[in-house]
């Protein structure tokens, strides 16, 4: 099957499991809140771990969404969150750039699994 077809969400799990993290899917954690966080993947290598979400949207994704994620991932104890997505807003590049997130998108990790 072409990349560009296969669902992101298969396509993050690819690239990280191709850059030797194991992966695990649809983590639910308690934060330190008492709120429960729904992630799409967890990835680990050695002792670091990571949160990932995957918003597979045909529209740009916003500020407030990442503003979530990164509330969320700090709650439960694991802060630098990744999120994954077709596009981001410029709003959106500037705030995870000053708190440390990742940005993924579909092209960035196909050119990177080239």
């Amino acid at each position: 099957m072409p990349r560009r077809n296969i669902s992101l969400i298969d396509l993050a799990i690819e690239y990280f499991k191709r850059r030797g993290y194991t992966v695990e899917r649809d983590v639910v954690l308690v934060g330190e809140s008492g709120s429960v966080h729904k992630f799409d993947l967890q990835i680990s290598r050695g002792k670091r771990k990571q949160l990932v979400s995957v918003k597979s949207w045909k529209r740009t994704v916003g500020v407030n969404i990442v503003i979530n994620v990164d509330r969320a991932a700090t709650d439960v104890g694991i802060p630098n969150p990744i999120l994954i997505s077709e596009k981001f807003g410029g709003h959106t590049k500037a705030y995870a750039n000053r708190r440390g997130i990742v940005l993924l998108t579909r092209d960035d990790i196909l050119k990177r699994l080239r």
